[in-house]
């Protein structure tokens, strides 16, 4: 049995220089349709043609190409992260939430990928 309890989502995080514009590139080119915009945040996702996967657009200055993130959906931020981290999982930092929106948490793969948990707060 896994120690996190992972929901039937994942958001695969892309670093990007200008959201809106990137967001138009996916619709015109894979069909991909925005759910929003989150200017505040930096932070614009789009629902792709997969059930249960969304893209996540991460603006910033210089972007990493090739440098995705999944980010994996739970019910429960901090239990999926207690258990992890009892497990002897390392994070990076502390649980950060946007009010309202979202609580995220970057994790480590024993080969140092980062890895996300994301707890929905709009449901």
């Amino acid at each position: 049995m896994p120690v996190a309890q992972l929901d039937n989502t994942i958001t695969l995080a892309l670093s990007v220089r200008d959201r809106h514009a990137s967001a138009q590139w996916y619709e015109e080119h894979l069909g991909f349709q925005l759910i929003h915009h989150i200017d505040e945040a930096g932070w614009s996702e789009m629902h792709t043609l997969t059930e249960g996967v969304t893209l996540g657009l991460g603006e910033q200055s210089e972007p990493t190409p090739g440098n995705t993130v999944p980010v994996f959906g739970v019910a429960d931020i901090m239990t999926a992260r207690t258990a992890l981290e009892s497990a002897g999982v390392p994070f990076d930092g502390e649980t950060e939430t946007i009010e309202g929106m979202v609580s995220t948490a970057t994790f480590y793969d024993p080969d140092g990928n980062a890895l996300m948990l994301a707890q929905d707060l709009t449901r």
